[in-house]
């Protein structure tokens, strides 16, 4: 549960911009869509291993980012 402080005098805009940064912070959506469908430990595995190769080829010079 996300808390947001506001003062009195404070714009309900200015809270309301508080609370969404304080939501993408907080990765709940993203652990949601991530509950959406089961994927198996090693296709996750792969696709990590998938990333930090391309993260390291960059890193070399071999491919330019996009």
């Amino acid at each position: 549960m996300l808390i947001i402080d506001s003062k009195d005098c404070e714009n309900i805009d200015k809270a309301l911009k508080k609370y969404k940064k304080k939501f993408e912070k907080s990765k709940i959506l993203l652990e949601l869509r991530g509950r959406q469908s089961f994927t198996k430990p090693s296709i996750k595995r792969r696709a990590e291993v998938l990333k930090a190769v391309y993260k390291q080829n960059i890193a070399i010079g071999k491919i330019e980012p996009k």
